[in-house]
């Protein structure tokens, strides 16, 4: 690859605050619910996107940074909780790039990693990953290892918690397999950008992983002629690294992950499957693979989907978990103790702590509720003052909209379903234009958390059904596993049972149901009206995958050795079969194609080959280009273009009952 296009990749721009920034923060005056929906809500106010994406606080907890909406779009921000005189810092992010995550190194530097999807050779495109680091101070942003010419040069595998400037970044040098394809881990100083190689690539391993001193222990190696997993492991000392655990992947066999390391012995912490098939957390020999003892197993019905640590890397404070049940688990008495009064002063309302300082005296806290947005809140410990920093959406503020709740189905060969369902609040849930609303991934799982799609959907006066169809994530991996081999088949049929299930209730009129979705969903979208032709009015796809392929598709990443690739190459037996491209004949209702044409997850040609293929068979179809637009419709105007246009489609294919009048 051509080392000159990496260098030439990035063109960040700094800049000063400017006082419409400043007022996305401001509070509005007015919180009050309203009793009865009756002037429709304008689409422009579900399009605004929330004031910040992914809050984080400094490490002394004076500083909060985040992706914050500034006049419509979302730009890396950093800002002085305390001292409005300290000019906040944004980074506008260049076209064609997107952010995955942030973090924060010390009180003085942001770690950001950022990814696009480019032209590699003849090989298509791939997903390329690069961090940057931006200095609070100096407002100055420096590429990291970006002189690095592989695909992944972001793995960050630890942050020094001295408050000193350094990280372990693991990162390849070449796209050829051979000497600088296999990740070098360096230690960076992100203030100066000295760097030094602490473990040099070694053939067949992608990925390394370091304790809370900063020591690389473990790292795990691949094979893709036998797709073979191995987990070589070296103790606290520092010694040679030996093969401790091997996968067969063919097999489905899984490799065992510690992500904690106990000090003073050969036992970490890591998650695996309990005797239910759902993950859960476990001290483990690393050295016999025993498991010593049991940590944490979530909820009935749920298992842990993801874990939080100190600052330092050495202790588990808390597990969240997600299934039937969804919510946070702390092991940490004092984080327990403040999330228990949290959710005793707010009722019927949900209160996620979502980032700490590295003392845990200053938190910062989500509380929404389904049917609303939200607000972040600060709350300090040493005063237990709580104070709300911004409401996600002026618009709303905390204004109940739709109600929205769980439901559960049984799919037509028994498998138990769980769904969530959003209605109209000012309509009777009777006999409602029902929209199925299937998630992307497909390895993901719709949760009771604010959607505004669907909300905005509900405002228009349908029901919207978001069905967790097999495959889903949260269930288990039994449940995972159910989907193998059935993507555009019962996976679809999961869908349709959902449907069916609204309709059985009387809740959805049978002769108006259409599909939307995005991404996945989008695929399930235009696939749905290609399986079942007789059962929608119409179908929205947004960033849909058209035509899959076995080998590499739009979906998630492509890294080699990544466990997504074996997953996608069992979702179906024959992938042309199920592609919506492939079976244009069958489709006989109305389809409209949405998808940004700065999209980089999905490419834009999968809807505009929909298209010309669709309109040469004389179906009728609408594509609706959004030049500006991403994957994930960050943009304001773009959000606005996506749900207009998607009101028109409706309102001409699928209208909506009349809203009922207010009550006297």
């Amino acid at each position: 690859m051509n080392r000159k296009y990496y260098r030439a990749w990035f063109a960040f721009v700094c800049l000063m605050w400017t006082a419409a920034a400043a007022a996305q923060t401001s509070s509005p005056a007015s919180t009050a619910p309203t009793a009865v929906q009756t002037v429709q809500i304008p689409a422009a106010d579900f399009a605004r996107p929330p004031f910040i994406r992914q809050p984080r606080i400094s490490p002394d907890g004076t500083h909060l940074a985040g992706m914050v909406n500034i006049e419509g779009k979302q730009v890396v921000a950093m800002l002085n909780l305390f001292d409005h005189t300290d000019h906040p810092v944004y980074i506008l992010l260049p076209d064609n790039t997107e952010m995955s995550w942030l973090r924060w190194v010390n009180n003085d530097h942001l770690l950001v990693g950022v990814y696009a999807l480019l032209p590699v050779e003849d090989d298509g495109r791939w997903v390329i990953s690069r961090l940057v680091s931006i200095d609070r101070k100096t407002k100055k942003v420096a590429k990291i290892l970006w002189d690095q010419g592989g695909q992944n040069s972001s793995n960050l595998l630890w942050v020094a918690s001295d408050g000193s400037p350094n990280i372990l970044v693991g990162a390849q040098s070449s796209i050829y397999v051979g000497e600088g394809f296999w990740p070098t881990v360096w230690k960076v100083d992100v203030e100066t950008g000295k760097r030094s190689a602490v473990v040099k690539g070694r053939d067949g391993v992608m990925d390394w992983s370091a304790d809370s001193n900063g020591l690389i222990r473990t790292g795990v190696s691949y094979n893709d002629s036998n797709r073979r997993f191995k987990l070589l492991y070296r103790g606290a000392d520092g010694g040679n690294f030996k093969t401790i655990d091997t996968a067969d992947t063919k097999k489905e066999e899984a490799l065992l992950s510690p992500f904690l390391f106990m000090p003073g012995t050969t036992h970490a912490l890591a998650m695996h499957d309990n005797q239910k098939s759902r993950s859960a957390i476990y001290e483990v020999d690393l050295l016999t693979q025993n498991d010593v003892r049991t940590v944490y197993t979530a909820p009935e019905g749920s298992e842990v989907d993801d874990i939080y640590l100190s600052a330092d890397g050495s202790t588990l404070l808390g597990a969240s978990y997600a299934g039937d049940n969804t919510g946070i688990a702390w092991f940490d008495p004092a984080l327990s103790e403040i999330q228990s009064a949290i959710d005793k002063s707010v009722p019927n309302r949900r209160a996620r702590i979502v980032s700490m300082s590295a003392d845990r005296s200053r938190l910062l806290v989500v509380i929404d509720r389904p049917d609303s947005p939200g607000a972040l809140y600060y709350f300090d410990t040493h005063g237990a003052k709580m104070q709300r920093i911004a409401f996600f959406s002026a618009a709303f503020a905390s204004k109940p909209l739709n109600p929205v709740k769980l439901i559960h189905y049984t799919a037509r060969d028994g498998l138990k379903i769980e769904a969530v369902l959003t209605l109209p609040r000012d309509r009777p849930a009777t006999r409602l234009p029902v929209i199925m609303l299937p998630h992307g991934g497909p390895w993901a799982q719709d949760s009771l958390g604010y959607d505004y799609w669907a909300q905005f959907f509900a405002s228009r006066g349908y029901a919207v059904v978001q069905p967790n169809f097999r495959g889903s994530t949260g269930y288990g991996s039994a449940f995972v596993r159910a989907g193998q081999g059935q993507m555009g088949l019962a996976m679809q049929d999961d869908i349709t049972d959902g449907l069916n299930w609204a309709v059985k209730e009387g809740i959805a009129d049978p002769m108006r149901a259409c599909i939307v979705g995005a991404s996945y969903g989008g695929y399930a979208a235009m696939w749905g009206v290609a399986k079942d032709p007789d059962l929608y009015r119409c179908a929205i796809s947004i960033a849909g995958v058209a035509n899959l392929r076995r080998e590499v598709n739009d979906f998630g990443d492509n890294f080699m050795g990544g466990k997504y690739r074996d997953d996608w190459k069992r979702m179906t037996p024959d992938f042309a079969a199920v592609s919506p491209l492939n079976a244009i004949d069958r489709i006989k209702v109305p389809v409209q194609l949405i998808h940004g044409k700065k999209d980089i997850t999905v490419d834009y040609s999968q809807s505009s080959a929909m298209f010309g293929k669709m309109k040469g068979a004389g179906k009728v179809v609408e594509l609706v280009p959004i030049p500006e637009a991403d994957h994930h419709f960050t943009r304001e105007a773009d959000r606005l273009t996506l749900l207009t246009a998607m009101e028109s489609f409706l309102l001409r294919y699928n209208p909506p009952d009349p809203p009922s009048p207010p009550a006297k």
